[in-house]
């Protein structure tokens, strides 16, 4: 058997009215991710993960932000393409490890309904997924509240 780790991370800047997705759901917030996508950060991180774990280059190759097509798109559709290119390469996913960084708004009440949407897309157990939450304690971007950032490691088998 063939094991593979992958790193993924993302962010995007914040901006008032727009929506906010994370994890593949929506959460109520004044300000949202700005992106080309629907701006989940923590897809975006995984997806990221995996590509890299299996070496299919990265999100920005497969799903570019000057693509038409992908303007708006639900990111949960970016990570069930992701999943069927691992697939295609031969991978199955073992786990996912994934750290959210915000200030606001509180991740950890969203968590469990996060890995269970997660787990669907990915046709994967909620219990494979991890996702943590901290915040950068008010210092730098993140900590001003202008931005969002997410990391992910995973683990592939062949």
């Amino acid at each position: 058997m063939k094991i593979r780790t992958g790193f993924g991370y993302d962010v995007h800047r914040l901006e008032a009215g727009r929506e906010f997705w994370l994890g593949g759901i929506r959460l109520e917030h004044p300000q949202g991710p700005v992106g080309h996508s629907d701006a989940d950060v923590l897809i975006h991180a995984i997806c990221d993960a995996l590509l890299g774990a299996a070496n299919l280059r990265d999100i920005g190759y497969h799903f570019a932000d000057t693509d038409p097509a992908y303007e708006g798109i639900d990111s949960k559709k970016l990570l069930a393409e992701t999943v069927r290119l691992l697939h295609e390469a031969g991978y199955n996913i073992g786990n996912i490890d994934s750290t959210v960084v915000l200030e606001a708004p509180k991740v950890n009440p969203h968590i469990d309904r996060m890995k269970q949407t997660l787990a669907a897309v990915m046709g994967i157990d909620e219990e494979d997924i991890s996702i943590k939450a901290t915040t950068s304690e008010k210092m730098g971007f993140v900590g001003k509240g202008e931005g969002i950032a997410a990391f992910a490691t995973v683990l592939i088998t062949k």
